[in-house]
């Protein structure tokens, strides 16, 4: 392996599929459960979000659903 590159002649593309890997959304959550999440990612020593964000990829793979009824 060269001990020094020369990167600066070299052209950077653009990763094509970075749209598609992840999308930006804005969503509201209880204070509580935002706090739940940060205290279990610090446990675990990861972002937040990702640890939201393997929770619900879960839910949707193994096709989880809430039972709930609501009362009138």
């Amino acid at each position: 392996m060269r001990k020094h590159y020369d990167f600066e002649k070299m052209e950077g593309e653009k990763n094509p599929y970075i749209k598609k890997l992840k999308q930006p959304i804005t969503m509201r959550l209880d204070k509580s459960t935002v706090t739940y999440f940060k205290t279990l990612a610090t446990e675990l020593g990861m972002p937040y979000q990702n640890l939201i964000n393997l929770y619900l990829r879960d839910c949707a793979l193994n096709h989880k659903k809430l039972n709930l009824k609501w009362v009138s």
